[in-house]
């Protein structure tokens, strides 16, 4: 009886704190950045409570030939997209897409950052997943994001400048109608491929996921109308690291992306005024809930040699900067690219998942066990 008590007590704290994060942001900010903040909640729950991810499934195509985490992921685009396609031509100027352009630098970064993804075993949602749950490897992998994302927007113009093409989206190549039924019939395509080349049992996603997929959806179409922007990760982990160096005395304001009225805007303002930071708070909470929910151990991780935390640390830096050369991670490029109708999203997409079959290669090869486990870390 009193274990129970000693739950009922829990999760009751759990639920006011969950409260108090709401209506502290309310408060604070105001409705929309509450709704905001209950967004980012709810991708939290949704992501960790029915253990929906991006990198994971992308390993298991490669490993053990099962997609249904991967077809799940489709289905939550697909959805994504039937909804949003037509809010965007009917809203044109208060609700914008994740469109960006494809260039050399964009698709290096996308490749890099999936080989990096699979090394730490999280992408930009999944590290702030993990760390949120109570997992050691993605919290330090987290620092060195945060810190590679703000590098990469030091350095952004340089890559730019290499070489890209214009902004291209499927509504401006077909138009809105046959753009939506391109995105449709291209997800289903690769979805058919990856089906069959599946293994018996590993191709059809169980319910958990395919509830996970209309909720991942239903949030991300709320994201859109509330921020007037897509869901995305990587900028708000940016703007987090301008922030921190910052503080340290260095004069980000003077830096040409953090010089633009927007960004300068965010630097001087408080996070929560940010709509990426606020989903992003909410997300890590969100997970922490669930974790503290199912009363589940922290630090959730087998323990790795001390030269493995700083290859961990290397690979976050790596991952945020390389995502932010490559205008998003699974979320913001993939995720929210497709969606939306950008043709980067395309092309980030299967860049990274090249890119992720040289980091399954890495991962064992960098990553050592301690000397006491015997077993490598998983993330």
């Amino acid at each position: 009886m009193s274990e129970f008590k000693a739950m009922a007590a829990t999760r009751t704290g759990l639920i006011l704190f969950a409260l108090v994060l709401v209506f502290g942001t309310f408060a604070m900010t105001g409705p929309r950045a509450a709704l905001l903040m209950l967004v980012g909640l709810g991708f939290g729950l949704v992501l960790e409570g029915l253990r929906f991810g991006f990198a994971g499934p992308w390993r298991v195509v490669i490993t053990d030939r099962d997609s249904r985490g991967l077809i799940a992921q489709f289905l939550a685009i697909g959805i994504t997209a039937a909804v949003v396609f037509p809010l965007l031509a009917a809203f044109p100027e208060e609700l914008g897409g994740a469109h960006a352009p494809v260039g050399i630098a964009m698709i290096g970064g996308a490749f890099v950052f999936g080989a990096m993804m699979q090394l730490v075993m999280g992408c930009g949602s999944g590290t702030l997943v993990n760390a949120g749950s109570g997992n050691l490897i993605a919290l330090v992998a987290l620092l060195g994001f945060i810190g590679g994302s703000f590098l990469g927007s030091l350095h952004l113009n340089w890559w730019t400048g290499l070489g890209s093409l214009p902004v291209y989206t499927l509504q401006g190549i077909f138009g809105n109608s046959a753009g939506l039924w391109v995105t449709l019939i291209a997800l289903a395509g690769i979805g058919a491929l990856a089906l069959s080349r599946s293994a018996p049992g590993k191709r059809m996603p169980p319910a958990r996921l395919w509830w996970a997929a209309a909720l991942i959806a239903v949030l991300a179409v709320l994201n859109l109308v509330i921020a007037g922007q897509p869901w995305g990760v990587v900028y708000g982990l940016g703007l987090w690291g301008a922030k921190l160096a910052q503080a340290g005395g260095v004069d980000v304001a003077a830096t040409a992306f953090w010089s633009l009225p927007s960004h300068a805007e965010r630097l001087d303002q408080s996070l929560l005024t940010d709509v990426t930071s606020l989903t992003n708070i909410g997300l890590i909470a969100g997970a922490f809930l669930v974790m503290r929910w199912r009363r589940v151990p922290d630090a959730q991780v087998v323990p790795i040699s001390g030269g493995s935390w700083v290859i961990v640390l290397l690979a976050g830096l790596v991952l945020g900067y390389s995502a932010r050369i490559a205008f998003g991670c699974n979320v913001g490029a993939f995720f929210s690219g497709i969606s939306t109708g950008s043709v980067h999203g395309w092309v980030w997409f299967f860049a990274a998942f090249a890119g992720s079959t040289l980091g399954l290669k890495l991962r064992p090869a960098l990553l050592r066990p301690a000397v006491a486990s015997g077993t490598v870390a998983t993330a």
